[in-house]
């Protein structure tokens, strides 16, 4: 059995729960409203779960709730956003917020976001970048996960990209993934039920390839593609830390421990005018020409399109939620 919510009640009821936990009114509802939008997008992962997680963070110091994202740095194109060790989705906003006006000025933009926290879906971030008629890139990190390719020591987090590209006519082309070679959630339900996983998926904590799940958690994931993404997630921990000036990945605690030190990680979002280049036209006609040759194979999807779907569905439905995590939700919120 689950609850069901309205978006709008469900989005109060999160924002009220991290005031109460010592988020400003500004954190707590774009922390909130990026929540609804994965549980619209059929994410029950990065949505209402991660209350708790936020609110313990705020409660405990890992995260700072009276923290204002501030423009630190900044020059043409180029923008340092300090989320000043808050949670990270109003500093998301302020990067994303001005990357759409200087990639129109000057035809590509870059932001670096420093001092931040769990970013969510990544693509929450880009898709309305693309709606706006741009192309649109971000990356994160995240606490330790992975090894270097040959090494035996969680170095990199698994590091989602998310690109948004905008079409003519229709929504935009959405691409979401992280680097490692599976959802660390698959794992953890393979736990829970005490069955065994894939060889391929995980390392136990000596570094060794495991289908034991506890093993498993207690140890590393395996990058996507081995050594491919070993080396991109490489790049990502490069481009969201070494340019802010953020923790990387081995330097952050995990984010499901709710003390522990400040996760100081990094977000970088990259935002191109196509105008500055081939031009729109020239842009929107490749693109359409593109997508038309992969529709013409039966069975295949435009990436974003699933998402969409699941939006009209779930919000016409309520959004789903667990009766021992909505309690526990109205509990933060001092209504349990």
């Amino acid at each position: 059995m689950t609850d069901r919510f309205a978006p709008a009640d469900l989005e109060s009821l999160m924002r009220r729960a991290l005031e109460r936990s010592g988020a400003t009114p500004a954190m707590a509802a774009a922390t909130a409203a990026a929540l609804v939008a994965a549980e619209l997008d059929g994410i029950p992962s990065h949505g209402a779960s991660r209350i708790p997680q936020y609110c313990g963070h705020v409660a405990n110091g890992r995260a700072t709730g009276s923290a204002v994202p501030r423009i630190a740095n900044e020059r043409g194109g180029a923008v340092l956003v300090d989320a000043g060790g808050g949670l990270a989705f109003e500093a998301c906003a302020l990067a994303t917020h001005e990357l759409a006006d200087r990639a129109k000025r000057h035809g590509v933009a870059f932001a670096s976001v420093a001092n931040s926290n769990h970013f969510g879906v990544a693509a929450y971030h880009v898709e309305p970048l693309a709606r706006a008629g741009l192309v649109a890139l971000a990356f994160g990190n995240s606490p330790g996960a992975m090894p270097m390719w040959g090494g035996k020591r969680a170095i990199f987090g698994t590091n989602p990209i998310a690109a948004a590209f905008p079409r003519r006519r229709g929504e935009p082309i959405v691409i979401d993934l992280s680097l490692s070679e599976v959802a660390r959630g698959k794992i953890m339900v393979a736990a829970r039920d005490g069955k065994p996983i894939p060889l391929g998926w995980a390392l136990d904590k000596d570094g060794n390839p495991t289908t034991d799940a506890k093993a498993a958690l207690e140890g590393m994931m395996v990058p996507a593609g081995g050594a491919k993404g070993a080396m991109l997630a490489l790049v990502v921990e490069l481009l969201a830390c070494a340019l802010s000036g953020s923790a990387f990945g081995f330097e952050s605690d995990s984010f499901f421990t709710e003390s522990g030190k400040p996760t100081r990680i990094g977000q970088a979002f990259l935002a191109i005018d196509p105008g500055a280049l081939a031009g729109n036209d020239v842009f929107l006609e490749r693109v359409e020409t593109l997508v038309a040759a992969m529709l013409a194979d039966e069975g295949v999807r435009i990436p974003g399109d699933r998402r969409r779907a699941n939006r009209e569905k779930i919000a016409r439905d309520g959004i789903a939620v667990p009766p021992d995590l909505a309690g526990k939700i109205a509990t933060l919120a001092g209504e349990g």
